[in-house]
């Protein structure tokens, strides 16, 4: 059997000569994670950099959803807009659409935020297409996104919306005629009043080019304690930096650091019983960086209260 030594230096030289192609990396990042993990538990000498693998594929898979955090390069989408002119529809019902016998329908947003005024997103927030949306993992993310290429309806300067929705296909209907959030387009669509800030109303979809930026929060990491015994559902909102939550860990008093599984959006189960413990979590967000909140939620909380943690 190879050292650990002579695996790794395998390793990086796979990673050095497929970082030239992007399609190529998007492929060996989800590929050889899994690889990884299957190895870590056949194979001793693999185990101490399993880990290492594990959050460096989480930063390189990001680049297969229509740019990752820190990449200022521009790319082309389109935009429509939904959720009236106050963006109260975006949040109660999430995104409500019809065709003959399909309904989608999601309480709160596919992002599971609730009422976006309250939680400090307002009315500059978009739902992700497929492309985008990265099974909820793109929750949280913030784009600049402008309206390119069309004299008649764009409106100049630029706007940052954040990730709060998916907006589903409709494969019914093809992708240039009502089909906007159909694989493979990156597609917005926006809150009304974001909408209106970059482009007029009469247009109903328009070209635009967007970004990841930084996200900008006043305060720190909020987590809401949901569920019940045996099944903590936090829901994480207010993260700044990259924005989006890519893995959570949660540590009781009287536990160790125990690793939270994805329900849906970003909301992170946890099996555990930690009743009458105080709480403490780590975020880890897409570009690989993590804070850590100790002692964040109090021995006295209650299912359904929001406590603040420390902030990227």
């Amino acid at each position: 059997m190879p050292s650990s030594l002579a695996l790794s230096s395998i390793v990086f030289k796979l990673i050095g000569s497929l970082f030239t192609s992007k399609r190529y990396l998007c492929l060996f990042s989800i590929v050889f994670a899994d690889i990884v993990a299957m190895a870590a538990l056949n194979f001793s000498t693999i185990r101490a950099i399993a880990s290492f693998f594990q959050m460096l594929f989480l930063v390189l898979s990001a680049l297969c959803v229509g740019g990752s955090y820190g990449d200022n390069n521009w790319r082309r989408g389109h935009a429509t807009f939904y959720g009236g002119a106050d963006a109260s529809g975006t949040m109660v019902l999430g995104v409500l659409f019809f065709y003959k016998w399909f309904m989608w329908i999601c309480i709160g947003g596919a992002c599971g935020y609730g009422n976006l005024y309250s939680q400090g997103y307002g009315t500059l927030t978009a739902a992700l297409s497929t492309a985008l949306f990265n099974n909820g993992l793109s929750c949280g993310a913030c784009y600049e996104m402008k309206c390119t290429d069309d004299p008649q309806w764009c409106l100049p300067g630029s706007i940052t919306v954040t990730a709060t929705n998916f907006c589903p296909p409709n494969y019914m209907l093809p992708n240039d005629n009502g089909g906007w959030c159909n694989p493979p387009l990156k597609h917005f669509d926006l809150a009304q009043p974001a909408f209106l800030q970059i482009a007029r109303y009469r247009a109903g979809i328009v070209p635009v080019a967007f970004r990841r930026v930084p996200c900008l929060k006043k305060g720190g990491i909020r987590f809401t304690i949901n569920g019940h015994s045996y099944f903590n559902l936090v829901l994480i909102t207010n993260v700044g930096g990259a924005g989006d939550v890519h893995a959570v860990s949660i540590k009781g008093s009287k536990t160790g650091w125990q690793a939270m599984k994805s329900n849906w959006g970003q909301n992170w189960q946890s099996d555990s019983y930690l009743n009458g413990q105080s709480l403490s979590f780590q975020v880890t967000a897409s570009d690989g960086r993590t804070v850590t909140s100790y002692d964040a939620v109090p021995v006295n909380w209650q299912f359904g209260q929001t406590f603040e943690g420390s902030q990227f």
